[in-house]
């Protein structure tokens, strides 16, 4: 019998859900030992009910090919076979909300790649290196819930994962100004070029819903715990624009900042390889172990090239340059669906079962 805590996919067949299960193969801590998606799979295995939808660049696992698919609805039964979940489901908000707090109620901690907990003000929204003393308001939470080990935690946008560290590192120089665009891949909308031909040589100018999180989340992720609520901070103001690019994987970002305390380029930089949390401290399993790079060369990050620091853990920086109109600018890349995505859920987890959260049953 394996010691290894007994984990659950609540919408195993998407993108996000086959990332998890990908991510998740041969890990040190956690296995997976059930997948759930929507009521047309149920009965059906793995293999089968994604059919020719798999969309990782490596091959699927063969522990899970034969797992017979679960409805996420048998909340119950689910809750009863693992000791917590990743929820990636394609529902509506009010729809996620409720199952996510449904398996909460079931004393199943579900660690979330979806929007609809992000703003609820006794949810975490954590990655792990910048604000891990958020995840202190679950106990908040558990006493709303009624529980005793069930609660939610989340993880932000994936679209703030290339330059919300990178203002994280300079908060000493009190950035207060902010202007970001953002060229998204199309594995942000869960397509790849065969899904969505339309996108080959194109841009789209806009993601629906993207801006507001975009200058909205980072706010909540600085903010401060009182009185059991995440407070946002109000010291620094966002504006941005989000556009769908033709890359299949990795976000960048193109970022001006004005700061109250005016920093060197050097220091800029030396912050960024100084940068480190609570995750490099732990030396947890999924913890790059060079969170923030700063490349040299005038043409990157680029995505081919730099997407996958630290196994798509890590964040690419470089460009940065004093700017006519603000006063720096600089150029951020992070991998959107694993940083950004199942990777970042995956390192809250490991820092959820580090600080006592999560346990077996």
């Amino acid at each position: 019998m394996s010691d290894k805590l007994r984990v659950g996919i609540l919408g195993g067949t998407g993108m996000v859900g086959q990332r998890f299960i990908s991510l998740l193969e041969n890990h040190p801590w956690f296995e997976v030992v059930l997948i759930a998606a929507s009521p047309r799979s149920k009965g059906k295995r793995y293999e089968e009910a994604v059919g020719d939808r798999w969309k990782m660049s490596t091959p699927m696992p063969e522990a899970v090919k034969d797992m017979i698919v679960y409805d996420v609805n048998e909340v119950e039964e689910i809750s009863s076979k693992v000791d917590f979940c990743f929820s990636a489901v394609d529902m509506t908000k009010d729809e996620i909300r409720a199952i996510e707090e449904a398996y909460a109620k079931a004393e199943t901690p579900v660690v979330s790649n979806n929007s609809a907990h992000r703003w609820t003000k006794d949810v975490p929204m954590v990655v792990p290196e910048i604000n891990p003393e958020h995840m202190k308001v679950i106990e908040e939470q558990k006493k709303r819930l009624g529980t005793k080990r069930g609660f939610i935690a989340v993880k932000p946008n994936c679209s703030i994962q290339s330059y919300a560290p990178v203002l994280t590192a300079w908060k000493e120089f009190e950035p207060y100004e902010v202007i970001v665009s953002t060229y998204q891949a199309i594995s942000g909308a869960g397509k790849t070029f065969k899904d969505w031909p339309e996108m080959v040589e194109n841009i789209i100018p806009y993601i629906g819903g993207e801006e507001e999180k975009s200058e909205k989340e980072p706010l909540r992720i600085w903010g401060k715990v009182e009185n059991g609520e995440i407070v946002p901070a109000d010291n620094i103001k966002i504006t941005s624009q989000c556009i769908r690019v033709p890359v299949l994987n990795g976000h960048t970002a193109s970022v001006f900042v004005k700061f109250k305390k005016q920093p060197t380029k050097e220091q800029l930089i030396q912050k960024l390889w100084d940068f480190k949390g609570l995750p490099q401290e732990l030396n947890l399993p999924s913890a790059p172990k060079q969170f923030i790079q700063y490349l040299e060369e005038d043409n990157r990050p680029q995505v081919a090239l730099d997407v996958d620091y630290e196994k798509g853990m890590g964040i690419s920086v470089g460009r940065i340059r004093e700017d006519s109109i603000y006063d720096w600018k600089f150029v951020g890349l992070s991998h959107n669906t694993v940083r950004g995505a199942a990777g970042g859920a995956i390192l809250c987890a490991e820092l959820l079962k580090a600080q006592g959260y999560i346990s077996a049953k």
